[in-house]
């Protein structure tokens, strides 16, 4: 009787085993499966952030196309702010699809390419002091983008004012994370606001 009672646990055990093997194998099949489906879609992500950035370049270039035909000073500067807000859009698709993490933009290196490019653009002949001091902050596009825009408009706006009649400006882009928040200053060494303008209540 104990030999058919062990015969029969090691009957059950063996079916056990085999249940056990089974459903393994499966669970790495369709991990696997998983994974393949991970590994397409992270390849379509960084298609669409590299399509993005293309599109966006293209809209810059037409703007520029368009710029070729105006003799307005005041309108093509206008066509120029208006490059730069795309190529400060286009640059975040840019850092995302060159990324691993495809969800967040890494703010140094992206507020580095976007400054240095804005000032060798915008500054002509004059010489430009940049002061970068980036702190390795991660956002996600949601955020970098319209964090993007705003340092374009005040970097465009440093270089542009703080260069009038100058030879010479320099440049602070700073950032840091404290306790969950960003701050960002951007600052220049030009004239300031004219005694007669109220920055706090223009239109």
């Amino acid at each position: 009787a104990a030999n058919e009672e062990l015969a029969a646990l090691n009957e059950e055990m063996a079916a056990t085993n085999d249940r056990l093997m089974s459903e393994a194998a499966l669970r790495r099949e369709v991990e696997e499966h998983l994974r393949a489906s991970l590994r397409e879609k992270e390849v379509l992500l960084k298609e669409i952030h590299h399509r993005v950035k293309n599109n966006l370049q293209v809209v810059s270039s037409l703007l520029g196309l368009q710029a070729g035909a105006v003799t307005d000073p005041e309108v093509l500067a206008l066509f120029e702010e208006g490059k730069n807000r795309i190529a400060s859009m286009a640059l975040v698709h840019e850092e995302l699809y060159r990324s691993d993490d495809l969800s967040r933009v890494g703010l140094r290196q992206y507020l580095d390419k976007l400054v240095r490019r804005l000032a060798g653009s915008l500054a002509g002949d004059a010489a430009v002091d940049l002061v970068l001091d980036l702190g390795d902050i991660q956002l996600n596009v949601d955020t970098a983008i319209p964090c993007g825009l705003l340092v374009n408009e005040l970097v465009t706006n440093a270089l542009k004012h703080g260069l009038a009649g100058r030879a010479a400006v320099r440049l602070e882009v700073r950032t840091r994370l404290d306790q969950g928040r960003v701050f960002l200053r951007v600052a220049d060494d030009g004239p300031g606001f004219p005694a007669e303008i109220d920055f706090r209540g223009t239109e």
